[in-house]
């Protein structure tokens, strides 16, 4: 079956979807490019490592991060100009969503290089699509700004969007978070997906006061996509009858 498949691109930046826990989301494509290309280019070369030696595969690593995202593209960039073909990785997920790799994107497609996406695992999809809230129309926020002041003005920039609003949050700040969406949101529906696709996954659906009350009782652990019901839409006035 492999004969038939076609190798892959010299010069070519494979952006390779990793599982967000679930090891057997790993995608058969995922493992041949894994396989197949010159190098690997991962966000925590250790984590990276641990996933590629689970698989059987050995090849070289090479780390980028937030921190160093600039000088890394630049050596991404040189071996694609010698014609290697560069496996990008995130910790989990897919490359470029919330993570260092949007830069190193953006840096290859700048200097002319072919970008293909090997697609996969996103922890944003599956929260929107287990949460049970409109999936016709989502706005993707990602992280919130750290700052009280900034997060805030974020949420009530938003209160006009109409879609359901997606974000990542941390579990230190999973409490604070909510205890912002019960003061701007109080009315909206709330999902919070954690763990996902891990053995402890689970979905917490409510109003923000009744998840702050939970959250207030209890440990909730794990990574979070949150997700909030959108605006509802200006209902058109009926018109008086005289």
């Amino acid at each position: 079956m492999d004969a038939a498949l076609p190798p892959l691109t010299a010069s070519t930046l494979y952006l390779v979807a990793t599982p967000i826990g679930n090891l057997e989301d790993i995608t058969l494509r995922a493992l041949r490019v894994l396989r197949e290309c010159d190098v690997v280019a991962a966000e925590d070369t250790r984590h990276s490592g641990q996933l590629l030696k689970h698989f059987g595969i050995s090849k070289p690593l090479l780390s980028y991060f937030q921190f160093n995202e600039a000088k890394r593209s630049e050596e991404i960039i040189e071996r694609l100009r010698r014609g290697e073909k560069v496996a990008l990785v995130t910790d989990a997920g897919s490359p470029g969503i919330s993570d260092p790799g949007e830069r190193v994107v953006k840096a290859a497609i700048a200097a002319g290089f072919r970008i293909e996406a090997v697609v996969g695992p996103c922890a944003l999809v599956a929260g929107l699509t287990a949460s049970g809230l409109p999936a016709d129309e989502f706005h993707f926020v990602g992280f919130l700004p750290h700052k009280s002041g900034q997060r805030r003005n974020k949420l009530e920039a938003l209160k006009t969007v109409a879609g359901t609003l997606i974000f990542y949050e941390s579990p230190y700040r999973i409490e604070k978070l909510l205890g912002e969406l019960n003061e701007v949101y109080p009315d909206r529906d709330v999902v919070l997906a954690r763990e996902l696709t891990k053995k402890f996954e689970e979905f917490l659906r409510g109003k923000p006061a009744a998840l702050l009350e939970i959250a207030g009782k209890r440990s909730l652990k794990g990574e979070f996509v949150v997700l909030v019901g959108g605006a509802e839409p200006e209902r058109a006035k009926a018109p008086i009858e005289s």
